[in-house]
């Protein structure tokens, strides 16, 4: 699967039909769109402010640079969810991607996250990327779940390591698996893909 192959449209756990399509940069305001939607208690925790235009100057950038792959989900046109997988193109760590999503709170536990989740992935690996971490902060535990069920583990938990929007430190858990480990995962997944059966 290349980056820009996915499936026309998907089903979920119940009954749900969205569209997945691959991120471009001009589709930078419907993103910030989805972001300011989502409830600030949940936008601490996200790595950058992401209601700052100059956030999405810069993710845009880097979507174009190749630097980003950005995955979203849309019901009736409009983003319900978002999925990133973010590399370095040169250096030490070109063979790491990292994975990042966000879901809009009424598409929770449907199945959604991992959906994205599950479709970069398999972009990861047509990239060529051998590993892919996430890092979740000590209150994500439904993120914690999901990156479990792909196959993830634990490789650290780093005390107080973060500062989030509001100024409060909080624990960050950095968890990556080899993708070759994570195929295997996935298998049960195999379903997410299919327009026919649910997430």
């Amino acid at each position: 699967m290349s980056p820009h192959e996915l499936p026309p449209k998907l089903q979920l756990r119940d009954g749900s039909t969205l569209e997945l399509e691959v991120f471009r940069p001009e589709d930078a305001p419907t993103l910030q769109t989805f972001y300011r939607a989502i409830p600030e208690e949940d936008r601490l925790y996200l790595k950058e402010d992401v209601c700052q235009d100059a956030w999405a100057q810069r993710f845009a950038t880097r979507v174009a640079e190749g630097a980003i792959i950005c995955v979203v989900a849309k019901a009736n046109g409009v983003v319900v969810g978002e999925g990133s997988l973010h590399r370095a193109l040169h250096g030490w760590m070109r063979h790491v991607g990292e994975l990042r999503i966000t879901v809009a709170p009424d598409w929770r536990r449907k199945g959604l996250g991992r959906v994205l989740a599950s479709s970069l992935v398999k972009i990861a690996t047509d990239l060529g990327i051998e590993k892919i971490m996430a890092q979740v902060v000590e209150k994500q535990a439904a993120a914690r779940r999901i990156f479990q069920k792909l196959g993830f583990h634990q490789e650290a938990v780093l005390p107080r390591h973060i500062q989030d929007l509001s100024g409060a430190k909080r624990d960050l858990y950095l968890m990556a698996n080899d993708v070759s480990q994570i195929w295997a995962a996935m298998e049960s997944l195999v379903s997410d893909y299919s327009p026919d059966q649910g997430a």
